[in-house]
């Protein structure tokens, strides 16, 4: 891969972490790094070890989390405020990544965790990124 085609997929996975929340779709990002939706994709996960999509939800999840731990949001509203339309999908991937529901995860006690600094925080909730939460392990804060 050429250094100038890293720079536009940097752009683009730096656009997925700031633009989480709005509407982004593969062919749209690709057309921001000038290249065809397909060769996008594969140069991603080449790059990153992940495909486009796999990735914007890991961020959309990993805010979702921070929200559900607020406490004053509902897991639908929690949902499309990450950028989500579908309550259904939404679901399914944060149990996928996390290993328990967004309403199990909401009902937890997350008290334990205030205590420890932010950056720290966010080292140790980030989902899972490349594979699912394993069946039967604990889930993670």
């Amino acid at each position: 891969m050429n250094p100038e085609d890293l720079v536009l997929l940097r752009r683009a996975r730096d656009q997925m972490d700031r633009d989480y929340a709005q509407p982004l779709d593969v062919p749209a990002l690709a057309r921001g790094a000038l290249m065809s939706p397909g060769h996008f994709s594969r140069s991603f996960r080449a790059a990153f070890g992940e495909t486009p999509y796999s990735y914007l939800m890991t961020r959309r999840i990993e805010r979702a989390k921070a929200l559900l731990r607020r406490g004053d949001l509902s897991v639908t509203e929690v949902c499309f405020e990450v950028g989500c339309s579908s309550l259904g999908s939404f679901s399914t991937r944060f149990t996928e990544l996390v290993g328990e529901s967004p309403s199990a995860y909401l009902k937890r006690d997350h008290a334990d965790g205030a205590a420890i600094p932010a950056c720290y925080a966010k080292l140790y909730t980030r989902p899972v990124r490349n594979g699912e939460a394993k069946k039967g392990s604990p889930p993670v804060a």
